[in-house]
């Protein structure tokens, strides 16, 4: 399977900073790299080459125009044999080293302008590289389940993306753009030194290279632990911080503004000591690695030191091999800081790429056909669930919700009523029985169609923290702007929405707190509308709402669930008096069922909660008389030592 967006792998193996090579990460890379559908990416990629090619080149031979200028300079050169003589009206032995030396120097530029060319060409495909995984992992946490979702932070969820996206841009741009041409560079610069200075020279070069290596592998591995604990250190202070801020109001009512603000410090004093150390470690690194390319570097110098005064090299060759080294420590130091770079890459995406690799709990499947609505007729069969296996949600149960009809499940808290809406719409999969909607099961049809046939209105509404007008519309996003009215005119909002200055473009801030409960419930009352679905489950919509806003709410879903086959979870019974048929759960399974007189005739366990509910009714009924009638009414509590009424 491949991306809609790009053609690359749905699916590719995991990568672990402990056991991932450069050419194996390159290989989980690389599609995203060399897109099969992105022609001018390939031809950037092939130009990026060139040019790095044409620079390496240029850097080898730029030495040799160091070592002519010196020569000729000092008069051991060729050019310095012609003493007498002139061109241009100067002598010759001033004009060749002036132009050894500009050509040394514009050598120096074209390296410079070639790295920037590669750069600038690869820029754009490295670029697609992040998106495209970003976007890849983005809709991967959306295809996982409730349950996962239920087991996260979000905060820490959003750091791991943006510490992954900046791993897998350090990846791509330090191994394609620096790794393979610094290797061609070591390889170019080994044979210039061999056949300029002899074998001798390239053995001291080599124990180097393998030494400073060797150095930097080792050390750069336990960096790694080290990072790995800033990173959680940095991915917990996040999540508080994210936690916190959500949780603003909930701060505000107890006062526990310096709690929270002790509990982020105390995340923050384990990034701490995790970031010093990280940059102590690096001035440590970075050390022993000026060592071992200064110890490198001064025995060739001795070396050709002793040679110069030996008449067998020439103060041209001295400056040259001091030119190379010098040359060849640029691609050493960035060996390390490549290594680096990929390591520390590698551990950044370690998190992002367990992410991209935990299963999706529920899945279409092989063959799964889109269910096909006609009338929308619900059948719970025997069905059995748990969260864990020694703790049973629903036991058996077994109902019908005819077409175009409503059946409401009510029930003591934690009996299973949520859980129900939860099946249906396919969040999790059952553990025993079935569950059909005309006949197919949930199990055999796309997960996409069963939830576009199907509207939700919750108890806790949370809106996206834009307009109005983008709320309601998120119940189906092609709809017109007279649609998006007449939809918030149904859920009898409308006179609301353009009572605001700002009408239907009014920011809703932050999970819709700008709005009062009641307004949000019709908020998420009019997208429901707008859906349109042949389905529909109110899960207890109207139970965080006062009595007199719920009798409000109620014309508005009595509307929308006309001639729709509803599935009513409710807390207050009194929104479900006239429900074709009343189901009575009491620790996962039916205990009575039937009609609301029935019910209540029956005397059990409804009845009993029917009564206790009219009894708190008209007591807040009295208490809102009192108030309108005396507006000095204060309610007060109990006094220290007395117990609250019953109620």
């Amino acid at each position: 399977m491949t991306s809609r967006r790009s053609g690359v792998p749905a699916s590719a193996p995991r990568i672990s900073a402990d056991e991932a090579s450069t050419l194996k990460t390159l290989g989980q890379l690389w599609p995203y790299i060399w897109p099969h559908d992105r022609p001018d990416l390939k031809s950037r990629v092939g130009l990026a080459v060139i040019a790095l090619v044409i620079a390496k080149i240029v850097t080898v031979l730029s030495p040799y125009f160091y070592k002519w200028a010196t020569d000729a300079l000092t008069g051991e050169g060729s050019a310095g044999a012609a003493a007498s003589g002139s061109e241009g009206g100067l002598p010759a032995w001033i004009v060749a080293p002036v132009m050894l030396v500009i050509a040394y120097n514009g050598a120096r530029i074209l390296f410079v302008g070639f790295n920037q060319l590669r750069d600038a060409l690869f820029a754009r495909v490295g670029q697609h590289a992040v998106r495209q995984l970003a976007y890849r992992t983005f809709r991967h946490l959306h295809m996982l389940s409730l349950r996962f979702h239920l087991q996260r932070k979000t905060g820490g969820l959003s750091r791991v993306i943006e510490r992954g996206v900046k791993g897998i841009e350090n990846i791509v741009r330090f191994t394609i753009l620096n790794g393979i041409p610094t290797i061609m560079e070591f390889a170019i610069m080994a044979g210039v030194i061999w056949y300029q200075f002899g074998f001798a020279y390239v053995v001291v070069v080599a124990v180097m290279i393998v030494a400073y290596t060797w150095f930097t592998v080792q050390t750069s591995n336990w960096r790694i632990a080290i990072r790995r604990d800033m990173n959680a250190s940095d991915t917990d202070a996040n999540s508080k911080a994210v936690d916190s801020l959500l949780n603003f109001e909930t701060v505000k009512y107890f006062g526990n503004e310096q709690w929270e603000a002790d509990r982020f410090d105390r995340s923050m004093e384990g990034y701490e000591r995790a970031a010093t150390r990280t940059w102590t470690s690096l001035a440590w690194l970075n050390f022993g690695q000026a060592v071992i390319l200064g110890v490198g570097t001064a025995i060739c110098m001795v070396m050709s030191a002793r040679a110069v005064m030996a008449g067998t090299q020439t103060i041209g060759d001295f400056v040259m091999i001091n030119a190379l080294l010098l040359q060849l420590s640029i691609p050493l130091n960035f060996i390390g800081f490549l290594y680096r770079e990929i390591r520390q890459g590698l551990t950044d995406l370690e998190a992002m790429f367990e992410l991209l690799g935990e299963p999706a709990e529920i899945k279409d499947k092989p063959g799964a056909v889109p269910l096909s609505v006609d009338g929308g007729t619900i059948r719970f069969e025997d069905v059995h669930f748990h969260y864990d296996a020694d703790r049973p949600i629903l036991q058996g149960i077994s109902f019908e919700v005819p077409a175009g009809k409503t059946v409401a499940i009510v029930g003591p808290s934690g009996a299973g009523k949520s859980t129900v809406s939860r099946l249906l719409f396919r969040f999790y999969d059952i553990t025993g029985g079935r569950i059909t909607i005309d006949g197919q099961d949930l199990r055999e049809v796309t997960q996409a169609s069963l939830r576009g046939a199907t509207g939700m209105v919750p108890q806790d509404t949370v809106l996206f923290n834009d307009t109005v007008a983008y709320n309601i519309r998120y119940g189906r996003n092609d709809a017109t702007d007279a649609e998006v009215r007449e939809a918030a005119r149904m859920a009898q909002i409308a006179d609301f929405i353009e009572s605001l200055p700002q009408g239907f473009a009014t920011e809703v801030g932050e999970r819709g707190l700008k709005l009062s409960g009641g307004e949000k419930q019709r908020v998420a009352i009019a997208r429901t509308i707008l859906k349109a679905p042949p389905i529909l489950i109110l899960d207890e919509a109207t139970s965080a709402l006062d009595t007199h806003t719920e009798r409000e709410i109620q014309a508005a879903l009595d509307q929308v669930s006309r001639n729709r086959t509803t599935v009513v979870i409710a807390h207050r019974l009194s929104t479900v008096v006239n429900a074709e048929e009343i189901l009575v759960l009491e620790k996962g399974r039916i205990v009575e069922r039937g009609r609301h007189p029935d019910l209540l005739a029956a005397h059990g366990l409804y009845a009993s909660m029917w009564a206790r509910q009219q009894e708190a009714s008209e007591a807040e009924e009295r208490l809102r008389a009192a108030t309108l009638d005396d507006p000095g009414f204060v309610v007060r509590g109990p006094r220290a030592g007395e117990e609250e009424p019953a109620q």
